[in-house]
């Protein structure tokens, strides 16, 4: 992977595939880049040049401990401006809402493709100090219960998966991206109901969900694109249960980039 430097001095991992428009993934919770390898495949065979990344403590990238939301608009700055500075983004759960905050507060995107962006709106949100808490237990040795606390309390999932999840083999991959889920939780808690800045964004944006997925995620698309004056949303079949399909989210982006 090639590495991008932050303005904090972190490190920032990141790989291209394809030729063409830049489009650049940014991944959710307790994601790395290669887990988007099918999409940036998918979308290098439409004809774009696809950049996948670690967001910070994850993977191969860095961290400096105790960052902030707008540590991590300057990770994705600092990506755009390595691959060339004209890129859209197209992000992922948590990612999106990075990609829609980074975009608001100046990050020069062409456009953006923001799937099941976990936004509440001031419902149902999760305890004020579970970022605390998260942190908390990552400092006191104990990565794997931050994990399984995100999962309960940020992401809503049920204990029964949870516990599952726990017992697999592949919560191991898991357990050292647990510094992350404290990022993501103050990342969505500071935004979690979109300022002015946000839905005033000047550029291209759609919004996309898949028919079958949570009922919070389905609420947040559908909310959020009728709150952008101009912003359209695209119902996704091919995507079920919080997983992008990579062929057909690739055409979405695609038919909006005159790239079909």
């Amino acid at each position: 992977m090639d590495t991008a430097t932050s303005s904090d001095g972190t490190a920032i991992a990141y790989e291209a595939r394809g030729e063409g428009p830049v489009v650049i993934i940014t991944g959710g919770a307790l994601s790395v880049a290669a887990d988007a390898a099918g999409l940036a495949g998918a979308l290098a065979d439409r004809g774009f040049r696809a950049v996948t990344w670690d967001r910070r403590a994850r993977g191969s990238s860095g961290d400096a401990r105790g960052s902030t939301p707008d540590r991590e608009v300057e990770d994705l700055a600092a990506v755009l401006d390595a691959v060339g500075g004209d890129a859209a983004v197209l992000g992922h759960s948590s990612g999106a809402v990075l990609a829609l905050y980074a975009a608001s507060r100046g990050v020069p995107v062409r456009a953006l493709f923001l799937s099941e962006p976990p936004l509440r709106f001031g419902e149902d949100e999760p305890a004020p100090d579970l970022a605390e808490r998260l942190q908390r237990l990552v400092d006191e040795g104990h990565p794997d219960e931050a994990v399984v606390t995100f999962q309960l309390e940020n992401v809503g999932l049920p204990r029964e998966m949870v516990e599952g999840m726990r017992a697999s083999d592949q919560f191991a991959a898991l357990v050292p991206l647990a510094q992350s889920t404290v990022y993501d939780t103050r990342l969505v808690a500071q935004v979690s109901t979109p300022d002015e800045r946000m839905l005033g964004v000047r550029v291209p944006v759609t919004v996309l969900r898949g028919e079958q997925t949570f009922p919070l995620l389905i609420a947040a698309a559908d909310r959020l694109a009728a709150e952008m004056a101009g912003a359209e949303l695209v119902v996704v079949p091919e995507s079920v249960m919080h997983r992008p399909d990579p062929a057909a989210t690739a055409r979405v982006v695609a038919e909006r980039l005159g790239k079909n």
